[in-house]
């Protein structure tokens, strides 16, 4: 039944938030804020990951697949289709998840707590509008750019096990990253990173707004919005990952 409860609550909620804002400049004033705090914020994370996990994936892909009978170019390959296809959209949405989720939900719920989001509705606002609105959108026009700057970053740091190692020359692994490349692939991942930013978003406000009690409820809530995001980027990912791949 709670399961019940709360995906009735959490769709009631969502048609608050997407009602007309009471004053678009109030919007519009917002959002650039929320594109730095949720977007521009979480670059340093990505490029510290992706040039990592890039690299990684090089140095084993390569040391696990010397065989004569395969062509220099498949470590490459392998990488760029793997950051492509997983990495850089599901992984690293779960990885923001934890980030951007805990943010959101630990700010809108500190404000349930302090009584700042009834005040709000005192005054006739429409707070679920008002709050959550723009961090949902910035969100989800923010996270295609850092899906795309994941899988540049990611193929970069590929690129330097070639440069600094002596695992893969540079010309087999660029070779291999321009092997039969499928520009379909990037469409797919980008399309799975709309979804998936608004499910953090959305989830987190959900549980950040309706958070009461002290801190206690607070920490809770960011728990919540986190674990129960994650899952649902998983289900998602098996979702569409049928629909469009198949």
């Amino acid at each position: 039944m709670s399961i019940i409860k709360d995906t009735g609550q959490y769709a009631l909620l969502m048609y608050r938030v997407f009602a007309v804002p009471d004053r678009g400049r109030m919007f519009w004033r917002q959002f650039p804020k929320e594109l730095e705090k949720l977007g521009l914020a979480s670059l340093p994370i990505v490029i510290i990951i992706s040039v990592f996990i890039g690299a990684i994936m090089t140095i084993q892909t390569k040391l696990n697949t010397e065989n004569p009978l395969l062509p220099t170019y498949s470590t490459g390959l392998v990488t760029r289709d793997t950051l492509l296809l997983e990495f850089s959209s599901t992984i690293m949405c779960l990885i923001l998840a934890g980030k951007v989720g805990s943010n959101i939900a630990s700010e809108i719920g500190t404000m349930r707590i302090t009584e700042q989001i009834d005040a709000i509705e005192i005054m006739g606002v429409n707070s679920a509008n008002y709050l959550i609105l723009p961090k949902i959108t910035a969100f989800v026009v923010m996270m295609p750019f850092l899906v795309i700057f994941s899988m540049a970053i990611g193929l970069f740091g590929g690129y330097l096990v070639g440069v600094f190692g002596d695992i893969i020359t540079t010309a087999d692994y660029l070779l291999g990253i321009q092997y039969a490349f499928i520009p379909y692939y990037v469409f797919y991942s980008v399309v799975k990173s709309l979804v998936f930013a608004f499910l953090i978003s959305s989830v987190a406000s959900y549980y950040g707004y309706y958070a009461y009690g002290g801190a206690l409820n607070v920490g809770k809530a960011s728990t919540n919005a986190v674990v129960n995001s994650s899952i649902l980027i998983l289900f998602f990912n098996l979702l569409i990952t049928n629909l469009m791949l198949n």
